[in-house]
């Protein structure tokens, strides 16, 4: 039986979305086909998880600075990714069941003012031990927020056009961290390393106005919203671990696990790698990550259509292939060959952002949405939490192999993410019920 709501009882802005699923295939199709409903919580979802990899990449970039405030070792700082991700899988899970139980827009909400709050709150940080338990409190907010937009977009895309839709929201990610590597560059420019740390988290705050902003404006698709009604919002947790779902949860978390861990690996230690391995400056560190989140961005719009034309499955399995060799190349590039540094920076940001463009998309598609929700948050951050012990043995090896040479387990993780693949089906032209 559908639980799609009758034409008549759809106001007049969703109608067109239903309409433009057809749209042609020009650049912007897939942005037509949304509707206009659509397109705000497309969005709602691309500024909320942009603003979400601002707030991430506070720590990575302020690293070096915090290890010297409060004399840390590497370990000890891989210790602030390995909380945050850990932290996110209790997030994303919490956000998943929200989203199934209360809706899409205000789980999303929710997750925006968690992450925004602790970041502010890591600035005021007086100990190592407390900026260690802010970290944590704001990754159950960064944990929920890219699940729960994801699935709110999905909802509203056609299954022809999904995977590019899902891929641009996933862009937003390289514009977060650009618009924090430039934030990165003026404060520790123009402050000295102790108070520069905080004014970076302090700017945690912006997330505060997306929210008012989608009060207003983002509301579920109306198919989700009738599905959540004739359950009466019961979304249940513990439906995504029944048989029927068992061996999709299971090999959907090594996929995600696997992912993860290598892109994490990166995101934590690149920025340490390029300044204190390479010795390069704040300016010259900025420069070198422009290289890396430019091919980053260009990655996931280009990931999104390859999902679409390949596949999810194939797209997986390519840029995991070349994300595992971009990132030993980049880890064993000779001293002095800085030059080479700088242009393989394009293609490994490039390589390791694309194969997530179909995360979102395949995601929504292996779960019904009585429990997409669930079921999307936690294994995507289920996958992050395991994912985490890949940054943190880089930060543990670092003293004795340097940075570079332990970025080599970033690979294994993309190993780990190919095998996943097996246990899961192809879900190319899925419609969601």
């Amino acid at each position: 039986m559908s639980t799609t709501p009758p034409p008549q009882a759809l106001s007049a802005d969703v109608r067109p979305a239903m309409d433009e699923r057809t749209a042609d295939d020009g650049a912007l199709g897939w942005l037509r086909a949304l509707g206009p409903r659509g397109r705000r919580a497309f969005a709602g979802a691309f500024g909320g998880y942009a603003l979400d990899s601002y707030d991430y990449f506070t720590l990575p970039l302020s690293m070096v600075a915090l290890a010297a405030y409060f004399g840390l070792n590497s370990g000890q700082t891989g210790l602030f990714t390995t909380v945050t991700l850990l932290a996110s899988g209790v997030g994303g899970a919490l956000a998943g069941v929200m989203a199934d139980r209360f809706g899409r827009v205000r789980a999303l909400m929710i997750t925006v003012i968690t992450y925004a709050v602790f970041t502010v709150a890591c600035g005021f940080a007086p100990t190592f031990e407390t900026l260690l338990v802010f970290r944590a409190l704001q990754g159950l907010g960064f944990g929920g927020e890219w699940a729960v937009g994801a699935i709110l977009v999905a909802e509203y895309a056609s299954a022809k056009h999904r995977g590019r839709t899902l891929g641009a929201i996933q862009s937003s990610w390289a514009v977060g961290w650009a618009l924090a590597a430039i934030v990165y560059t003026v404060v520790f420019s123009v402050m000295d390393d102790d108070l520069a740390w905080r004014v970076m988290f302090w700017t945690g705050a912006l997330p505060a106005l997306l929210v008012v902003w989608m009060r207003r404006r983002v509301q579920d698709a109306p198919e989700a919203i009738a599905v959540r009604r004739k359950s009466a919002g019961k979304g249940s947790f513990t439906a995504i671990f029944k048989p029927g779902l068992l061996r999709t949860t299971i090999f959907a978390g090594l996929l995600s696990t696997g992912v993860q861990g290598g892109y994490y690996t990166l995101a934590t230690w690149v920025p340490t790698y390029l300044k204190s391995d390479r010795g390069l400056s704040v300016v010259g560190t900025g420069s070198y990550l422009t290289f890396l989140i430019s091919g980053a961005f260009l990655g996931y719009l280009t990931g999104g259509y390859l999902t679409d034309r390949l596949g999810r499955r194939r797209n997986i399995w390519l840029f995991a292939l070349l994300s595992a060799v971009c990132i030993v190349a980049y880890g064993n590039i000779p001293n002095g060959a800085n030059t080479l540094l700088l242009v393989l920076g394009f293609p490994l940001g490039f390589c390791m952002s694309a194969i997530f463009s179909g995360f979102g998309s395949f995601l929504s598609e292996l779960y019904p949405t009585a429990v997409r929700g669930a079921g999307q948050g936690f294994t995507y951050n289920a996958g992050r939490a395991v994912g985490a012990v890949f940054p943190t043995t880089v930060g543990f090896l670092a003293d004795s192999w340097g940075v570079g040479g332990a970025l080599v387990f970033g690979a294994i993780g993309y190993a780990v993410a190919a095998l996943a693949l097996f246990g899961l089906p192809e879900t190319r032209g899925k419609e969601l019920e």
